[in-house]
């Protein structure tokens, strides 16, 4: 499994020989420089970290800039691993860069993004409630929850709210992967993955770009 670390663009369309209209994402990914290799002699484990997008220098704090010094680099704001199996072997050593180009032989990516944040929502919006009737019957109960809880639902526990009630509540900004993205075409030039389909998080969030578990 191969990955990179990248900043979404936006979504555009293409189109193919036959006129058939594609809706794209477009991800900038990379280059990225190896921060550190980590063994399982010095670390516990095998794993790469990886680096993407400056840090204004004014702005970096020491041991993030001693941690970059090391690749010759400078302090990158979004850092994530790449865990290594032990009998996965790599060629990659710290201050080595990925690349866009590794993806040339790929056909399927998935992608892993902070989803939009909704902020607070009621349980329609979050959990797609039904809601109650809109009859003449029903007075300003509409997109109410209904019953939240009773001896009668869980007997012998009593009455209380139990674990795990769909309720409303803070909605979005979750951790969500995205699986078997079409690659549609790769800007070596310009760092650029052109990505069938929608990916997590708003314009300018950043994402993570890996080949497809389920294609690999």
């Amino acid at each position: 499994m191969i990955m990179i670390l990248g900043k979404k663009v936006g979504m555009t369309q293409v189109y193919d020989e036959a006129g058939k209209m594609t809706p794209v994402t477009v991800i900038q990914a990379g280059p990225c420089p190896v921060l550190q290799v980590k063994t399982v002699e010095t670390d516990g484990y095998r794993a790469l970290q990886l680096g993407f997008d400056d840090i204004k220098t004014s702005r970096v704090r020491k041991p993030a800039e001693g941690h970059a010094k090391k690749a010759n680099t400078a302090a990158k704001r979004f850092i994530r691993e790449w865990r290594l199996a032990e009998k996965d072997p790599s060629e990659l050593k710290t201050g080595d860069m990925v690349a866009v180009s590794i993806f040339a032989e790929t056909k399927f990516v998935d992608v892993i993004g902070i989803s939009k944040g909704k902020g607070f929502q009621g349980v329609m919006k979050r959990h797609n409630f039904g809601g109650f009737p809109f009859s003449h019957g029903t007075e300003r109960k509409h997109r109410a929850p209904g019953s939240l809880s009773g001896n009668a639902s869980d007997r012998g526990h009593g009455g209380n709210i139990k674990k795990g009630k769909r309720m409303a509540g803070h909605m979005g900004m979750d951790r969500v992967t995205t699986k078997n993205h079409k690659l549609v075409s790769i800007d070596v030039e310009k760092n650029l993955l052109v990505i069938k389909g929608p990916v997590p998080g708003a314009t300018g969030s950043y994402v993570v770009v890996r080949s497809a578990k389920s294609h690999s």
